[in-house]
């Protein structure tokens, strides 16, 4: 745990101790239990699998200490120091565009393609400072890692969901998979069990553990379950078991120019008797706080917020990529092609409308915070889940089979018997063969590759399970009043008429 062991600065003075992208590569460089292929990986910075993904990242921490960006992406905190627009919580409508422009940059350095960045577990790390007495009997926990996250911009990634295993049983009759305490000592506690999905796990500082919202609990029995906290990575105990890599399938930056360097592996992590120390719990054996955090904090309003800017941005991008596309197969002036473009440029507009709608009209939130706005939120993490697959369904119906009408890889293009070849025969309408074969290896990266599946599965379950997107958003628009709302327009149209005619004397005077 050497990486974070530093204690937030007491410090009268704003020291800036945001991490550069050389030490974010430094502060991975420890004893973190990494597992792909077989092996316990020694290096993540530099290992095949996950290096460029790495540099990625670094990129990304470089962009908070440039000349041309740090002010989008940099304020004071309320307590002094400074730190990442949404590593802090947000006061006014204009604090919270501001952030939106900073998460928007962050996503542009990435086209979109890496969605699980620290800003996004920076919406809940923000709520441990301005709301921490929401986990009493810990909030000088919740204070402390917020300060410690925040001044540096530390990594988070988090595990909130029970491995596909015994579903249909309460989690305490599944302890031999889910994630609970085996004993308490005077330091802490020992955990043991798994939890999913640890995207870009084997990257981060710390990850997050909690219990999704819809686990049923039995009250006597779950409470060993009902856990929230923090854990750097480097945990003894603590394993993270790592998918297939994209960035190492990759044949080259030519061939595969977004899973070559934008892979946020996802794993499951193993937590085999691991010792939580006090000072890292947020809630123990506490039911109602486990699972009403993801809503009380105010992480559901803004890890929304993230995530729709980062859609937005990939939208811009996907719509690009697609008239990129048209215009090489000369085939983008068809009426019925351009109305598919249409269709595009609307979900753009409309991810980009609800970040603004989100922050315009803000919630009020604990302490004098405000939070992006719930039922906006709950709308765009609904329509979230569809957006990958129409843009794949609208790609592949208005590009036809040129994403897999092409060379094997760039080894043809370099090969003087086949050059000419494919010089004559796979030029576009627009450009020459080798920016075509370029463009369509950079389409297919995005809708046909594996790394492509994998968004398109990803941004269906990124929000939560198919139905629990569906009933909070229904909850929350009841909540906000939307749903009483809409049935006293019903009412009042109702009241205007009965067997007999018109009630209402507008109407009835005119008979």
């Amino acid at each position: 745990m050497s990486n974070l062991a530093v204690q937030p600065s007491d410090s009268p003075i704003a020291t800036n101790m945001l991490m550069t992208g050389a030490s974010y590569l430094d502060s991975l460089r420890d004893a973190r239990n990494v597992f792909i292929y077989g092996e316990a990986v020694r290096d993540v910075t530099t290992h095949r699998a996950f290096r460029n993904a790495a540099r990625s990242m670094a990129h990304l921490y470089d962009a908070l200490h440039q000349p041309d960006t740090a002010d989008i992406m940099v304020t004071t905190s309320p307590e002094g120091f400074p730190t990442h627009r949404y590593f802090t919580s947000s006061y006014s409508s204009e604090d919270l565009f501001k952030a939106r422009d900073a998460l928007a940059h962050w996503a542009r350095m990435t086209f979109g393609f890496m969605g699980r960045t620290p800003d996004y577990k920076a919406g809940f790390i923000a709520t441990l400072g301005s709301f921490s007495e929401f986990y009493n009997p810990f909030e000088e926990n919740a204070r402390r890692w917020y300060r410690t996250a925040a001044e540096k911009a530390l990594f988070f990634n988090h595990v909130i969901v029970n491995p596909p295993v015994d579903r249909n049983r309460p989690v305490h009759e599944a302890e031999d998979v889910f994630v609970h305490v085996v004993r308490e000592r005077d330091d802490g506690v020992i955990v043991r069990g798994a939890k999913m999905v640890g995207t870009s796990a084997a990257l981060s500082n710390a990850t997050f553990v909690a219990q999704n919202s819809a686990v049923s609990y039995e009250k006597g029995k779950g409470e060993d379950f009902a856990l929230v906290f923090v854990l750097p990575m480097d945990t003894p105990g603590l394993k993270v078991m790592c998918r297939r890599s994209y960035e190492d399938a990759a044949l080259s930056p030519f061939d595969n120019p977004l899973s070559a360097r934008f892979d946020e592996n996802d794993s499951v992590l193993i937590f085999d008797d691991v010792l939580v120390p006090w000072e890292n719990m947020l809630v123990y054996r506490n039911i109602e706080k486990a699972r009403s955090f993801y809503a009380a904090s105010g992480f559901l309003n803004r890890y929304a917020l993230q995530s729709t800017s980062k859609i937005a941005v990939k939208l811009d991008f996907m719509l690009g990529l697609l008239i990129s596309g048209l215009r090489s197969n000369g085939t983008y002036d068809f009426r019925g092609v351009q109305t598919k473009v249409a269709e595009v440029a609307g979900w753009r507009n409309l991810m980009w409308s609800l970040t603004t709608a989100m922050c315009a009209e803000p919630d009020k939130g604990p302490n004098g915070t405000v939070l992006p706005r719930l039922e906006v939120a709950a709308t765009a993490r609904y329509f979230g889940t569809y957006l990958n697959a129409k843009m794949k369904e609208i790609f592949e119906t208005t590009l036809g089979g040129a994403p897999i009408a092409m060379p094997s890889s760039a080894a043809d293009l370099n090969s003087p018997l086949l050059r000419p070849l494919i010089d004559r025969f796979y030029r576009g309408s627009d450009s020459d063969a080798e920016h075509r074969v370029k463009l369509y290896k950079l389409i297919w990266d995005a809708i046909g590759s594996e790394f492509g599946g994998r968004h398109e599965l990803y941004e269906y379950n990124y929000a939560g399970n198919n139905e629990q997107v569906r009933l909070d958003l229904l909850g929350h628009s009841a909540k906000q009043g939307i749903v009483e709302h809409s049935l006293a327009m019903v009412r009042r149209c109702m009241s205007d008429y009965d067997l007999s005619g018109w009630t209402n004397p507008v109407w009835a005077n005119g008979e």
